[in-house]
C-alpha cells in the first residue's frame, strides 16, 4: 500500500536528506520529493512529501525557515558586542555558496527576517535565525566573525522549522520504521 501526503521527519545528522527521503520512501513504498536540503550534518525539521503531494515541492520549498546554529568565536569578546553585530544581519543580506555547495557560486540575496542571540558561554554562540527559503547558515557565522573582527565558524545547525512545521511535530525514522512494521498507519 502506498501513501500519499506530508510527512515531517526529524532528519539525524549524517545521511544526505535525498537518502532520509529515499528510506522514508522504502519504509512507504511510495514516491517522495523533500522541501529543502540539508546538508548532512545539519539536523531538523524535512518535510518529506509522498506520492501525489510530490507535486507541492515548488510550494514548500519557498516558505520560511528557522535554525538554531551554535558558532565558535575565535577569540573572546563581550556578549554586548556580540549581540549587535548579529543585529546587523537582519534584513537582506549578500551571500556566495560555499565552495563545496552543489549549486553555481553566484551572489544571491536572502532575507533574514529575525536574528537572535539565545545563549553565550566563553567563544561559543547560540543564535536563531528565521529567514527566507536558501540562506547559508554556515556563511553567515563566518560574516558575523569578520563583522567582530576575531573570525568565526559553525559548529553545529539545526532546522527548528520549515514553513508552518515545526521540529516538534516531527518522527525520527525508528519511529517511522515502528509504525510500519506494527502496521500502525494512524501514527504516521
Amino acid at each position: 500500500m502506498s501513501y500519499t501526503g506530508v510527512l515531517l521527519v526529524d532528519k539525524p545528522r549524517g545521511p544526505s536528506s535525498h537518502q532520509v527521503a529515499a528510506w522514508v520512501g522504502e519504509m512507504l513504498k511510495s514516491s517522495v520529493g523533500h522541501s529543502g536540503t540539508l546538508d548532512p550534518m545539519v539536523s531538523g525539521v524535512l518535510v518529506v512529501m509522498l506520492g501525489k503531494a510530490v507535486r507541492l515541492a515548488p510550494l514548500l520549498l519557498l516558505h520560511e525557515k528557522e535554525y538554531v546554529a551554535c558558532l565558535r568565536l575565535h577569540a573572546d569578546v563581550p556578549r554586548e558586542q556580540v549581540e549587535e553585530a548579529v543585529k546587523q544581519f537582519t534584513g537582506r543580506v549578500y551571500q556566495r555558496p560555499p565552495r563545496r555547495s552543489a549549486v553555481k557560486r553566484a551572489l544571491r540575496i536572502r532575507v533574514i527576517h529575525r536574528i537572535e542571540l539565545l545563549d553565550m558561554q566563553d567563544r561559543l554562540v547560540l543564535i536563531r535565525v528565521r529567514c527566507e527559503a536558501g540562506p547559508y547558515i554556515r556563511s553567515l557565522c563566518v560574516h558575523i566573525g569578520r563583522v567582530l573582527g576575531c573570525g568565526s565558524q559553525m559548529i553545529e545547525l539545526r532546522r527548528t522549522c520549515s514553513g508552518g512545521f515545526s521540529v516538534e511535530d516531527t518522527y525520527t525514522l525508528h519511529e517511522i520504521r515502528d509504525a510500519v512494521e506494527l502496521g500502525d498507519r494512524d501514527t504516521i
